[in-house]
């Protein structure tokens, strides 16, 4: 019942993300092997929903290469990852070395507005993991 309840939380944090930045389209909190701990996908006014484990998938992988990238070059643990398209973009925010919390954010967003949103949710989302 403890893990249900720790889910709520966690989904309910991604909503409250969501809720107040509008740019943020999809969230979705990753394990390190690139799997969906929790997500929360509003739909849009198109009705569209993000696949929540294609997501995953890649953030694993893309913040597993960026750790990688940053230790070969001697720089350290990795701190955000942010891929920007023409159309929106993608925040990676670290919540522990277990997990990671990642963001699809549509274009125009104010970006620096957003990676403190993400942050400050990151933080919660870890007091959630470790602490229930």
């Amino acid at each position: 019942m403890s893990n249900l309840y720790r889910s709520e939380k966690l989904e309910g944090e991604l909503r409250s993300l969501t809720d107040r930045m509008v740019s943020i389209h999809d969230t979705v909190i990753v394990s390190i092997d690139g799997f969906v701990v929790a997500a929360h996908s509003p739909e849009d006014l198109t009705g569209r929903k993000a696949n929540s484990p294609q997501i995953a998938a890649m953030t694993a992988a893309l913040a597993g290469l960026g750790e990688k990238t940053l230790s070969q070059l001697a720089q350290g643990k990795l701190g955000r990852l942010l891929i920007e398209g023409e159309d929106g973009a993608l925040v990676v925010y670290p919540v522990n070395e277990n997990a990671a919390i990642a963001a699809i954010v549509g274009k125009g967003a104010k970006m620096g507005l957003v990676m403190l949103e993400i942050r400050r949710t990151s933080r919660k989302i870890h007091d959630i993991l470790v602490n229930g």
